[in-house]
């Protein structure tokens, strides 16, 4: 039987955190290779954590992964994934920050201070309000993006599809419909939203359509009232998007 990793998954405002960890005794399973449109931020809270990459493989207490890399994760213990959308002005300066020498790359230690005590505390004592947790994460964000308004901002145009998408994930959304809101032609939107985010607007819109289907999953939701909120044809379409971008099954998961 496969180990089922135990943990919380926490979504707010482009960012989700991910806290795993393995039954006693035991250790996760390296994930398939994979990649997904977010900046990743992992720290080891117990044990250790490695990331192989199309470069070799990394070991640290602390790893940053750069959007759309393929990686393929294996750890101990307890776990932390931090996830940041990189299309906000937040997530482009985290790029910036952390992804500009190596896709992946250990992260400064000297940056974390008390972060994975702080976070193993709220994981291993559920009377942490989930707040908490957030607060945690909130900081170690702020400490290492400095000031977010110096990012590089999106196209309005840009801005302005990404927020009518997210608005009707649960709904049917095509190229025509997007470029009727962003005021271009299909050919003039598909080359902006490549320039502007690195993906097709078909990719894009899949992660933003995983991302929210994690985010009704973690707060209670079967896997298919899931995957029919936001998008998915079915549990098992969303079950292959899942293992394709995040290297496990959706099932692998206990969320308390």
């Amino acid at each position: 039987m496969a180990t089922r990793a135990h943990g919380r998954i926490l979504v707010w405002e482009g960012v989700s955190v991910w806290v795993l960890s393995a039954p006693p005794g035991q250790q996760y399973p390296r994930t398939d290779f994979h990649a997904h449109h977010a900046v990743q931020l992992t720290l080891a809270l117990t044990g250790t954590i490695e990331f192989d990459g199309d470069a070799g493989r990394v070991s640290s207490p602390a790893i940053t992964i750069a959007p759309d890399v393929r990686h393929a994760f294996k750890g101990t213990g307890c776990v932390a994934h931090v996830f940041v959308d990189p299309d906000g002005q937040l997530g482009r300066q985290l790029v910036r920050m952390l992804c500009s020498k190596e896709p992946i790359a250990h992260f400064p230690t000297s940056l974390l201070r008390d972060v994975p005590a702080r976070l193993y505390a709220c994981f291993e004592d559920r009377t942490h309000t989930d707040e908490e947790l957030r607060r945690v994460i909130d900081d170690l964000i702020a400490r290492v993006s400095g000031d977010p308004v110096r990012a590089a901002r999106v196209d309005p145009r840009i801005s302005k599809v990404i927020a009518w998408v997210a608005s009707r994930l649960d709904q049917s959304v095509s190229l025509g419909d997007v470029a009727a809101v962003a005021g271009l032609s299909e050919g003039r939107t598909r080359h902006l939203f490549v320039e502007q985010t690195g993906l097709s607007f078909k990719t894009f819109l899949l992660w933003l359509r995983l991302t929210r289907a994690v985010e009704m999953f973690a707060d209670g939701a079967s896997l298919t009232d899931a995957a029919h909120g936001a998008g998915f044809s079915d549990s098992a379409h969303l079950s292959r998007t899942f293992r394709r971008m995040f290297g496990i099954t959706a099932a692998s998961l206990v969320l308390s």
